[in-house]
């Protein structure tokens, strides 16, 4: 996994924690992972209680992370480590996105510019795919067929056009 933090997405794949969510879950979730920029936002109120409750599992393995990479002497705060790695403040807007509602809409539900929700999305897909891959070469076809879904729920209208001049 080359897109985001390696290690967070491997112990997610291995704890079994994706297979338990729908891919509009998934892709919500892998976005915390994807986004890089600062926001006031947190986690939305109005996101279904799966979502926070997985959420909350990867700032837990985030942290132990952190804490075992301190542990072997590495300058790592875990607590850090966590809030570098996961950015909540898509985590609403890719789920509705990933539910079919249009992008003008998902665009009122936060305040990130529309080029970075259109880059994080793009992004996202390609992480889709490189979890999709972990999941055939550990042998999870539960998995790999979820990423195939969740991959399938973000690619259509405005961030996957190819030009926005030319149709």
């Amino acid at each position: 996994v080359n897109t985001c933090e390696g290690l967070i997405v491997t112990e997610m794949v291995f704890a079994g924690i994706l297979n338990e969510l729908e891919p509009a879950e998934i892709v919500a979730t892998l976005s915390a992972l994807i986004f890089q920029e600062k926001t006031d936002e947190g986690m939305d109120s109005e996101l279904p209680e799966r979502l926070v409750t997985v959420c909350e599992r990867m700032r837990e393995i985030a942290r132990h992370l952190g804490q075992e990479q301190k542990n072997h002497g590495l300058p790592v705060d875990p607590l850090e480590y966590s809030a570098t790695s996961l950015k909540l403040g898509l985590v609403h807007v890719v789920f509705e996105w990933a539910c079919g509602v249009p992008f003008s809409s998902i665009c009122e539900l936060t305040d990130v510019q529309e080029g970075s929700i259109v880059r994080c999305i793009t992004r996202l897909d390609e992480l889709c795919r490189e979890v999709r891959n972990c999941a055939r070469v550990v042998g999870n076809p539960t998995l790999y067929r979820k990423m195939e879904a969740a991959s399938e729920a973000i690619k259509r209208d405005i961030v996957f056009a190819s030009s926005l001049y030319v149709s």
